[in-house]
């Protein structure tokens, strides 16, 4: 019988390797974050530590800023106002060679698996590597195979990804994602567009990636049944704000309508309304045909 998940912003007793440090300090923790694009405020004081080899799941409608979230830790955004912290170190005004090292501890799983597709895999697990370390071929070629042996890949190397299933094409990016051996690896809507077989598979690879490598991981999803195979820790994303942070259970019994709504998959009243406004007007009827039978 498994043991229960840690509180949330906690450490969760998980196998680490040997040599990772383990202290009290999050991997990342987000302070009174604001970003408007324009006159849209998406985060309005978003704030959470992340703690070290958790699965923290951010949940939220659509346009809620979940991906936004994700940009800001990898430097990719800038906050408007607040602060973005790696292992007790502000990050987000660091220039961009400053943040080069820190980039480099963090994986990045995109939505849409960005591959280059003129790469062979090969190419593709190697580019980070060519990029940021002095390795030999020989040993890029080790570390890319044990990259895709660690996401359940073989034989695979000199494809190219439009040759690879959605699947297949995820777990290399996954793959890309941890061949520098992050300690923190961003997952936005890692099961997008995949069948619920292959989604519980990438699934089933999160929780090994904590499990094994000790990897703090940061998902942003829609997927229920994702979520309840990974999550260690839920947070609910709404009006720019955290309204819920608790484990999985607590979220599934909590009170507060917007959660509520969003866990039972049901719209919210106002939303609801706004799809029977929308509604696909009937068709006019088919006019009988008038002319000759052939």
């Amino acid at each position: 019988m498994g043991s229960p998940p840690a509180p949330p912003g906690t450490t969760r007793a998980s196998p680490r390797p040997a040599g990772r440090a383990r202290d009290d300090i999050p991997p990342v923790e987000l302070v009174g974050l604001h970003k408007a694009f324009g006159a849209q405020q998406v985060l309005r004081g978003v704030s959470a530590p992340f703690g070290a080899g958790q699965t923290s799941v951010v949940l939220g409608p659509s346009g809620s800023g979940k991906s936004v979230i994700l940009k800001h830790i990898a430097g990719l955004m800038r906050p408007d106002r607040g602060e973005v912290r790696f292992r007790g170190q502000r990050i987000d005004n660091l220039s961009e060679s400053a943040l080069g090292p820190v980039r480099r501890q963090i994986g990045y799983l995109f939505q849409q698996s960005a591959l280059f597709d003129s790469m062979t895999v090969m190419e593709n697990l190697e580019f980070p590597l060519i990029e940021h370390t002095d390795l030999s071929e020989d040993d890029r070629r080790q570390r890319a195979a044990e990259a895709l042996a660690t996401v359940d890949l073989e034989n695979v190397e000199y494809k190219f990804p439009t040759h690879l299933s959605g699947g297949q094409q995820k777990r290399v990016a996954l793959a890309r994602a941890i061949i520098l051996r992050p300690q923190v690896i961003l997952y936005d809507e890692p099961t997008t567009g995949l069948d619920p077989i292959r989604a519980a598979g990438i699934s089933d690879l999160i929780v090994r990636l904590r499990d094994e490598l000790g990897v703090t991981g940061i998902v942003v999803t829609h997927d229920l049944a994702c979520t309840r195979r990974i999550a260690d820790r839920v947070l609910m994303l709404y009006d720019g704000r955290f309204i819920f942070d608790g484990t999985l259970a607590q979220a599934e019994a909590a009170h507060d309508p917007h959660v509520v709504h969003f866990m039972s998959g049901t719209p919210e009243p106002e939303e609801g309304l706004r799809l029977r406004e929308k509604a696909v007007p009937a068709l006019p009827p088919i006019a009988p045909e008038t002319g000759p039978i052939h």
